[in-house]
């Protein structure tokens, strides 16, 4: 299984030896603990559960330090599942994965949350355009415009694009190219950008669109 989790620290560029520049997110990937096996016949689906961040044990709740210390594992502050594609795990319990599960010129999906923009107009979060300033229409500029239709059905349909909350959602960048694998440091550098603020928790793993 190809995956594990980690804290993006920001862009950086890589130069090749032909001096040619590639823009890159630097990702703080692993440690990452093995906390749990789900298998088909007990769960109803095959998954592999992995830790990441280690912290304090008074920093988690009795129920999260009772499933980590019966398997012998330290106290960490994340956990997710990575969906097995084959059914089937050649990962133990308690086993330590690191940056090494990915080589260099693999293809990832990188997961994180992306930035909130709070509450935004239909401009900012639809890209809808401008209206006219002409004809004394100069507080009507941003405005979105009709919402429905009049007598029938007489209310805004479902699913309009309107102004609300932006951003904070849960996006999946995809097939991203390793360019850098830094074992030594537990780093991880992928071409392009990933979702998300400095220091935001990410999950990368093997990209579905990889042949």
């Amino acid at each position: 299984m190809k995956g594990i989790i980690g804290k993006k620290l920001g862009m950086s560029q890589v130069f090749d030896e032909d001096g040619r520049v590639t823009p890159v997110t630097v990702i703080q990937a692993g440690p990452c603990f093995v906390t749990a096996i789900r298998s088909a016949d007990k769960d109803g689906y095959t998954a592999v559960q992995l830790g990441f961040d280690e912290l304090a044990p008074e920093n988690l709740t009795g129920g999260e330090r009772g499933h980590l210390q019966k398997r012998n594992l330290p106290t960490v502050r994340y956990l997710r599942e990575f969906r097995l594609r084959n059914g089937g795990s050649e990962l133990k319990e308690g086993q330590r994965l690191t940056v090494e599960v990915f080589t260099k010129g693999d293809r990832v999906d990188v997961v994180g949350t992306s930035k909130g923009r709070g509450f935004a107009g239909t401009i900012k979060r639809h890209h809808f355009n401008r209206q006219s300033t002409t004809h004394g229409a100069s507080d009507r500029t941003r405005a979105p415009g009709s919402s429905s239709s009049g007598t029938t059905p007489g209310r805004v349909k479902k699913g309009t694009r309107r102004a609300g909350h932006m951003g904070d959602d849960r996006v999946t960048t995809q097939n991203l190219e390793v360019i850098v694998v830094d074992a030594e440091n537990h780093l991880l550098a992928v071409k392009g950008s990933v979702p998300g603020a400095k220091g935001g928790l990410v999950i990368i793993k093997q990209s579905v669109k990889s042949r």
